[in-house]
């Protein structure tokens, strides 16, 4: 992998210094996802656990909620950095939120020891169930009615 080429150096930047803010006093695994707008805004966002398992949110999603609520919808870059060895991918959660925005997602999964790969959503999630799916399944359902 080459450090800091292209996209990455911001994201990865932004990934680590928040990552470091993570609220994980259960699990103690950071994570930190730097998400990229078609704008080039970047919304950086850590994973927040919770006594309760289930209501836990990970870094990705939380920087989706975050650019989605600053009026962003198209995503084009994400770093996902973690802590442990190897890096960690997102989970399948993640996986379908990012694919509702954008399954031509560029992911560096990385790690604080600077492990990881580039990948796309594509390959992580290859029979994402997105929008334009669910268009065609509504549209095929009114024209049987």
């Amino acid at each position: 992998m080459t450090r800091g080429a292209g996209p990455w150096r911001e994201l990865e930047v932004a990934a680590r210094a928040v990552r470091s803010r993570a609220y994980a006093p259960y699990s103690g695994y950071r994570v930190g996802a730097a998400l990229r707008a078609s704008s080039g805004r970047i919304f950086a966002a850590c994973n927040v656990e919770n006594a309760s398992f289930g209501l836990c949110i990970c870094a990705e999603r939380s920087a989706v909620a975050a650019a989605v609520a600053a009026g962003e919808h198209a995503f084009t870059h994400l770093v996902v950095m973690s802590d442990g060895a190897p890096p960690a991918s997102p989970c399948g959660m993640c996986r379908q939120t990012l694919a509702e925005f954008s399954t031509s997602l560029t992911i560096r999964i990385t790690n604080v020891l600077g492990e990881g790969d580039e990948v796309s959503l594509r390959e992580l999630l290859p029979l994402a169930f997105d929008g334009q799916k669910l268009k065609r399944t509504n549209s095929a359902r009114k024209r049987r009615t």
